[in-house]
């Protein structure tokens, strides 16, 4: 039982991180703010994720692949930071013009993680 009490942090920080949603998304200044980073690709088939940014915060609500940005941290369900290099990326995204476009490319572990949940 002991052994369950000094994992029981790390589990609960698993499981926050688990449920981040991501209808809002805010660009941070610094990687230490984010809580993934992000490399933006220049071929849809080097992308595990593409994305088409959307005007309204309802579009975004439970889908992964749709963001919506907004300009203050407070406001964000997800922050994101990108990276100059892919090898330091956590996800990498290639930006479509299209909704129908939009999607996961291949099985990532930020599959479903960013999809923000309407209370």
């Amino acid at each position: 039982m002991k052994g369950l009490y000094r994992r029981l942090p790390g589990l609960c920080l698993l499981l926050a991180a688990a449920m981040l949603p991501a209808g809002n998304v805010h660009v941070v200044k610094y990687e230490s703010q984010a809580d993934v980073k992000v490399f933006a690709v220049r071929y849809e088939s080097q992308a595990d994720l593409c994305v088409h940014r959307v005007r309204y915060e309802s579009q975004a609500r439970g889908r992964d692949e749709l963001w919506h940005y907004v300009k203050y941290e407070s406001q964000a369900d997800v922050k994101v930071f990108f990276v100059p290099y892919e090898s330091q990326a956590d996800l990498r995204v290639h930006f479509v013009r299209y909704e129908s476009q939009a999607g996961w490319r291949r099985e990532h572990a930020w599959q479903g993680r960013l999809a923000g949940r309407s209370s």
